[in-house]
């Protein structure tokens, strides 16, 4: 017996990383699993082809479960609404969708093409509306359906030269919340991830010195793709679905809830607030209360867990 007996659950990028963790453990927790992957390379250049969705497939067919591959992208909403019906007629329901799919086109700002921008948020920023549009009147419908969509730290936090992800990634925060709110009258639910794992899009980053050198070896070494499929697997259970909008961060065996945007600090003037009196007052009496410009490693300085 597994918590997802009976489920059918897609999951995207499912032929690397955590995508794959995540189909694999669904499959290994009853699930019957449709594994999309594009087979693309990390920056999206190249469309692959079907070879990683269908060894991931096959990988869990081998070990007794259910799966078929899909190999188109999640940009194109017609493609994601084929992985629904896809899902519907071979195995008679979709119950969840996991969506890690994602690629990186890393940059300083000021030197940012249009086309790596716009690159980036195609794929995660309206992928994930895509995903999440394509299902949600069935869920609705059915009165059962979880999204396990994946943010980041770059957007939570910050992370340099990433500004094109972190923006994407901000955004699926934002439409998870409302996919969250507006569904859980119908038990439909919208929670995200920001993981820290070994992918191959950690193994991308640049080493410049010997700090940075320890501290790519510590995420290789002490935060695996595993550790975080085993949350977004347990978000489609049955007896997870009190779990709603929330924000969620894995990093080796810590599992970390995330706070959401709330006030902190107000200041109030009778006579109302002009520009000079903003600077000489107003500022100065929230400042002790501004977020820092430190990047995620001042968030997470310690060694995963």
């Amino acid at each position: 017996m597994g918590i997802l007996d009976g489920k059918v659950i897609l999951v995207t990028g499912g032929g690397n990383g955590i995508g794959r963790e995540c189909a694999l453990m669904a499959a290994a927790n009853g699930a019957k699993v449709v594994v999309n992957d594009l087979g693309g390379s990390l920056t999206g250049d190249d469309a692959g082809g079907a070879g990683p969705a269908e060894t991931v497939a096959n990988e869990i067919i081998a070990a007794g479960g259910e799966a078929v591959f899909n190999s188109e992208s999640v940009t194109d909403l017609g493609a994601v609404e084929d992985m629904v019906t896809q899902a519907k007629d071979t195995f008679g329901g979709l119950h969840g969708i996991i969506n890690p799919a994602g690629i990186l086109r890393d940059g300083i700002f000021h030197k940012m093409s249009e086309a790596d921008w716009k690159a980036v948020i195609d794929v995660h920023w309206h992928g994930s509306f895509n995903v999440t549009r394509a299902a949600v009147e069935h869920f609705r419908e059915q009165e059962d359906g979880a999204f396990v969509l994946f943010t980041s730290t770059s957007g939570l936090i910050g992370n340099i030269g990433q500004a094109n992800y972190a923006a994407a990634k901000m955004g699926i925060a934002g439409l998870s919340r409302i996919v969250a709110m507006e569904g859980t009258r119908k038990n439909v639910r919208s929670n995200v991830i920001a993981p820290f794992a070994w992918t191959r899009m950690i193994a991308s980053i640049p080493v410049k010195d010997e700090a940075g050198a320890k501290r790519v070896e510590r995420m290789r070494t002490g935060m695996r793709a595993d550790q975080v499929a085993q949350l977004a697997v347990t978000l489609c259970a049955d007896d997870a679905k009190h779990v709603n909008g929330q924000i969620f961060s894995v990093r080796g065996n810590e599992v970390v809830l995330f706070s959401q945007p709330r006030p902190v600090k107000s200041v109030s003037r009778l006579e109302g607030w002009t520009p000079e009196t903003l600077i000489e007052h107003g500022f100065g009496a929230m400042e002790g209360s501004f977020t820092d410009l430190g990047a995620t490693t001042s968030v997470f300085p310690y060694p995963p867990v």
